[in-house]
């Protein structure tokens, strides 16, 4: 754990990003709970269709946007590329609290997700030219915990500040959130990209590798598996509580905690775990973790259910969903033709969120089936992405044909 935090002493322009993404991701926690309570404001008993909405349209701009925009951007300076994105965010989050028609807040979402899309990946490429080898690792560990810890942050300060501000407030705090996360991107130094990261031609080809590298065949079945599991987790949590257990909005709270504790626990070990097992073991045994995972919920659920069980399960499977995600971004920096690292993030990027596209409708639908068959099905999926990940990603199987991929 000490040497995952060591990482933001030795690197002073990490350091500085890494505080931008903190608070960029604390305004985004804070925005996704007073988007629900504005939905609820405009919708009343729609409002969690207008939530539904609002999700699909992020996920399909991170799926077409991001990498139009990656390539589109390919020239532009990285700093004015973030600090540009952040921008965008904030006057777009800014613009929330006075909307009026439910197409006006589908239209700023669309504009907010779009502007994540082109920051994110470039965020995501620059830190491995900000960190060395040993310190990358830790690099990633931080991030995922990053993103872990604002998943369990944002609701609890969400409901601390709506003691003291109205629901359009938490608007305005995110958008300072960006603001800030701007103002620390724009006075740190960042390293200029290589000739050849600037090239569009150079970006579309770093697409071109995720059909062609058989490690990166094997991510996209990973990701699948991550992508039925968090589904599984973010969209019936609140159904196997509330319905099944008959729990409370603090247990729905609780067992979502519980997934993100496992998560954290990964990323805090992810340094230790890569040097032990390596890149290629620690991910393929993510999606088993996941197996085991959801078929010894099923048995357990179809004996005696209850929320000891539940949320021992749901900290396994954020652990499992760690294992693939957390190392990713070592296996795409390995991967990555010269000059293309930027465009492999953003291709990731689009295809891992593509994934919740058909999980998220399919989660939202099989609620209201039997939890032991949904648990079943969920296991029998991650098993044949275990299974398809294992033998694309064979020991010492690299590509189908690099050199097409480099072109």
């Amino acid at each position: 754990m000490v040497v995952v935090w060591r990482v933001l002493a030795e690197y002073a322009s990490y350091r500085r990003l890494f505080a931008a993404q903190v608070v960029a991701l604390a305004g985004t926690g804070l925005a996704t709970v007073a988007l629900a309570l504005l939905a609820y404001d405009l919708a009343a008993d729609r409002a969690g269709q207008v939530v539904a909405t609002a999700l699909t349209i992020k996920m399909l701009a991170y799926v077409g946007a991001g990498p139009l925009l990656t390539a589109a951007l390919a020239r532009a300076p990285r700093t004015a590329v973030l600090v540009g994105s952040d921008a965008v965010r904030a006057l777009a989050v800014a613009c929330l609290p006075f909307v009026e028609q439910l197409w006006q807040v589908y239209l700023l979402v669309a504009v907010l997700q779009c502007a994540s899309a082109a920051f994110t990946p470039t965020f995501q490429a620059v830190i491995p030219e900000l960190v060395d080898d040993s310190g990358y690792t830790s690099a990633l560990a931080l991030s995922r915990l990053a993103y872990d810890l604002e998943a369990l942050a944002s609701p609890l300060l969400a409901s601390l500040l709506l003691l003291v501000v109205p629901f359009d407030g938490l608007f305005a705090l995110t958008a300072l959130g960006f603001a800030a996360s701007a103002l620390l991107v724009a006075t740190t130094a960042l390293p200029a990209p290589s000739p050849g990261s600037r090239s569009p031609r150079r970006a579309a080809a770093s697409w071109r590798v995720f059909a062609t590298d058989r490690r990166l065949l094997a991510l996209m079945a990973l990701n699948t598996a991550v992508a039925v599991v968090t589904a599984l987790v973010l969209v019936d949590t609140v159904v196997l509580v509330r319905s099944h257990l008959g729990g409370t909005d603090t247990g729905v709270a609780l067992a979502l905690a519980c997934f993100g504790a496992g998560s954290i626990l990964v990323a805090l070990a992810l340094g230790a775990l890569v040097d032990r097992c390596g890149t290629r073991a620690l991910m393929l045994t993510g999606p088993v973790v996941l197996t085991a995972g959801t078929a010894v919920l099923a048995l357990g659920w179809s004996v005696a259910p209850g929320p000891v069980l539940l949320g021992a399960g749901w900290a396994v499977l954020g652990a499992g969903c760690a294992l693939v995600a957390a190392p990713t971004g070592r296996l795409l920096r390995a991967a990555a033709p010269e000059g293309g690292l930027a465009g492999v993030f953003a291709a990731q990027f689009s295809l891992s969120h593509a994934c919740f596209l058909i999980t998220y409708p399919v989660a939202g639908w099989a609620g209201g089936l039997d939890p032991v068959l949904v648990l079943a099905g969920a296991a029998t999926l991650t098993a044949i992405c275990a299974l398809a990940a294992a033998e694309l990603w064979r020991p010492g199987a690299v590509t189908v044909d690099r050199a097409s991929a480099s072109q």
